[in-house]
Order: structure tokens, then sequence, then C-alpha cells
């Protein structure tokens, strides 16, 4: 593990990076008042306006000293800080070079419910425009994976982050972005791992993606280190892509590839994350539009899926329970939605892992509910450690009155990712430590 593997010339690659691939998002406004509507019968067009600035300024005035209001009075609380559990080594390392793990997280004022965490994040992130070239390699049973990289000019030794999206997520999601940029911006090679035919590629197999099956990203890992062997590797996955580094780890141990690794919003229990997702308001606000986005990858796909499965009665699905158990679960050898859960559900084989490895939840996250967050079990793990905040929801924690460029996620992400690939050294008497222990399930 290479200690301060940041090239002082690569601290100007983001300014070169700046050819964009992806699209901008915009968050629209509404329209202008007509100026018909806004005037009588009676006086000179030219004061048509006149009489709508007043009420729209006291408006203005009125929302932006609403917003700092909030914004004081959520200033003057005093939060705790986040819960850090963990072995202790590990947790003496990220108190030492990740200021994050110790600061109070207060969410942005307006939004600091888990739902609303959730949704403003969706819908306020900024887009960075990143550069990526991609390339497509294939996997041992015929399928194929589209790789994003965003290495321009990094040398063949630069530290590497690979990153996994969430559920129907890719390369070009806002948060992918955001964590690109921050890798990119530290002078790191940032790679993106699309889970199959969510980049628009086609799908040559019946089988898409799951959190219990992490094949694609072993032949991930496996072609990385093929073409850079030199270069340290850090594996990092958001929700859906965080339950898969998270069973990677515990299923090959020693033999990941990867000198550490983190999980952001990961959900620890399927079977409480469906039950979540499936209370009334969390129906409307997530379970339907992502079991739309899945119905929508499996119509795309429908020629080859079609093949094993009855797509139609997939196209009836109108949750995710309902989508796995007639599409995950029979698609990936398994005899019910039960049975596909108990198998992605990371938080019972923790102790296997044998990477440094920090993992970020929020206690209101909509997805993943506090009593299935495994934090009595992490505290005699010597390579795990699990970050809790009291607010922040599923890939929320949202910070500042306008968090349009990110939060504690980004930010404990960078010192993280700086801390292991700078300071790695340190984390070496992991090992002995885990082996001392004796850590059994």
């Amino acid at each position: 593990m290479a200690a301060g593997a940041t090239p002082a010339r690569l601290w100007a690659w983001p300014r070169r990076v700046g050819v964009a691939t992806s699209e901008g998002g915009a968050v629209g406004g509404a329209g202008a008042l007509p100026a018909a509507a806004a005037m009588g019968a009676e006086g000179p067009r030219s004061a048509a306006l006149l009489p709508v600035q007043p009420p729209l300024l006291l408006l203005l005035a009125a929302a932006a000293a609403l917003l700092g209001c909030l914004w004081a009075r959520s200033a003057r609380r005093s939060p705790q800080p986040p819960l850090l559990a963990g072995g202790p080594r590990l947790r003496s390392f990220l108190r030492r070079h990740c200021p994050a793990v110790g600061e109070p997280f207060r969410p942005t004022a307006w939004c600091c419910g888990g739902r609303l965490q959730t949704v403003s994040r969706a819908l306020l992130q900024s887009r960075p425009r990143v550069g990526y070239r991609s390339e497509a390699i294939r996997t041992p049973d015929g399928g194929q994976l589209i790789l994003d990289w965003a290495d321009d000019g990094s040398t063949a030794e630069c530290p590497t982050v690979l990153l996994l999206p969430g559920l129907t997520g890719n390369s070009q999601a806002a948060y992918m972005l955001q964590l690109v940029r921050e890798a990119c911006g530290a002078g790191y090679r940032a790679v993106v791992l699309n889970n199959r035919g969510c980049r628009g590629e086609e799908l040559l197999t019946p089988r898409t993606f799951c959190a219990s099956n992490t094949e694609d990203l072993e032949t991930a890992i496996t072609h990385i280190h093929s073409r850079y062997p030199h270069a340290p590797l850090l594996a990092a996955g958001v929700s859906l892509g965080g339950m898969q580094v998270l069973n990677y780890l515990a299923r090959v141990g020693h033999a990941a590839g990867l000198v550490a690794a983190m999980a952001i919003s990961p959900s620890w229990d399927p079977m409480e994350t469906t039950a979540s997702l499936e209370q009334p308001l969390n129906t409307w606000l997530f379970n339907r539009r992502l079991a739309a986005g899945l119905r929508h990858l499996v119509r795309r796909h429908r020629a080859v899926i079609g093949d094993t499965v009855n797509v139609e009665h997939i196209l009836k699905a109108r949750t995710i329970r309902e989508f796995d158990e007639r599409y995950t679960a029979p698609a990936f050898g398994y005899g019910s939605c039960t049975e596909y859960y108990r198998a992605a559900s990371p938080s019972g084989s923790l102790h296997r892992i044998r990477v440094p490895t920090l993992c970020l939840n929020a206690a209101d996250d909509p997805f993943s509910p506090l009593h299935a967050i495994p934090v009595a079990a992490a505290w005699h793990l010597p390579h795990v450690a699990l970050l809790v905040t009291s607010r922040g929801g599923h890939i929320g924690f949202l910070e500042g009155l306008l968090p349009l460029h990110g939060g504690l996620m980004e930010r404990l992400f960078l010192q993280f990712v700086t801390a292991v690939f700078q300071h790695g050294d340190e984390l070496r008497g992991l090992q002995d430590e885990g082996a001392a222990q004796g850590v059994s399930a």
C-alpha cells in the first residue's frame, strides 16, 4: 500500500476532466405570472407588473426570513456526535484521520427528517461535469459490464477508487458524480461499475443484478488489477452497491484484492427494508417509484429476460417485494423472495470481513430502520466500523442552507479514501487484532 500516493501534479487534474459526457441536471422553476392576469382592464400596459412586484417581493422576503430563522435555530442546537462502533484500532485510525466521525452532524434545517433528506438529495443535488471513458468487459457467464473511468492523466500506480451505484443507478447518478469528483479532485483514479443493463448497453444474459450475487464485482476487481497491478484499490458502494461490497468482502475474506472499503447507506436486512418501504407514505414516495424503474429495466430487455421468466407477470409488480418475488429470486436461483433476502443480508456475515471497512448509516433512514443496523455486533469486529448519525435519511446527509454540492457523505468519503491511501500502513495491525480476538459468528 503506497503511503502519500497523491502526486502533486494530479491536483490540477480536475480542470482537465471538465469535458463532460453527461447531461447537466437542472431544477426547474415556476413560470412567471402572465402580465394579462396581473393587470386589470384599466391602466397602461407598461404598469402591468406593478401590482405583482410587492407581493412577490414580500413572499421572497418571508421565505428568506423563514429559512434564516430555521438555520439560526439549527445552529443554536447542540447535536450529539454520530455513534462510531467498531474495533478499537480501526476507531482510533478513523478519529485520527477522519475528523467527520467525531463532528456533530447538523442537517439542513428545512429538511432534517429522513424522508425529506432522501427526497431532497434526489431533487436538489448538482451534477458535476465529469468526463468518462467507457469500457465494456465480458463476464464468465457471457454477459457484459460497463466500466466508466475517470482517469485522465493518472499514472499506472495512481490509487484507484471503485464505485458501485444503488438500485438501477449508474455512473450518471448525481451522488455518483459527486463521489467521482471528490476522488478525482484528490488526485485519485475513479471507476464506476454499472450494474448490468443500467448504462444503456444491451443485456446479453437473462440475469441482471442483485444484492447477494457478487460475481460481477469480483470480475471488475480482477480486471482493474490486470490493468493496474501496482495501484492500490479501494471499493465504495452506495445503497445496493454497499450491500454488494459487504457481501463480497464477507465471501472472499483476505482475498478481496482491496486495501479498504466503504458502504454508504447499505440496507442491512432486506426483510426490514421492504417492511419499512411498504408503510403507506414510503410506498408512495419510494417503493412504487423504484419498482417502476425495475419494471422499465425488464421492459427494455424483455427479449433476453423473457427466455427464463414470465415478463408480463413481472411487469405487473408494483412493489420491490413483488418484483423480487417474480424476477430477482428465480433469476438468481432462489426458491422465494424470503430465501433471497436472507442471502442478501450483510449483517449476519460481517465477522468474515478481513478488509478495513467503514459503513455510514442514518438512524432515520427509511430504507434501513435503526434496529436493523448491527451496531452491537460492530463493537466486536476489528475490520468493520459503523458510523450512525441521528439524521440523514437514505443517501442524504445534506447540510448547509442550500445543500447543492454534497454534505457529510462526500466529506467523510474523501477523508476516508485519503486516510487509507496516505496512512494505510497504520491499518496493517488489524490483521493481528482479528487473529488475537478470534472473532466468530
